[in-house]
């Protein structure tokens, strides 16, 4: 995985978990469904990195 892709979904994944808490904090259903999703991109952007990883060894 090269570095500034890892980072970068690392980022999304945290930018998700912040949004996340937010929501959950302030009771807006909305920004925790944002949250979510900025998540789970990042999760398949972690994934995706991971099998081209694989596919070149």
């Amino acid at each position: 995985m090269t570095a500034s892709e890892k980072a970068r979904a690392k980022a999304e994944q945290a930018v998700g978990k912040i949004a996340q808490a937010a929501g959950r904090a302030i009771g807006n259903t909305e920004l925790v469904a944002k949250g979510d999703a900025a998540e789970a991109v990042g999760k398949a952007r972690e994934n995706k990195e991971s099998l081209k990883e694989t596919g070149r060894r």
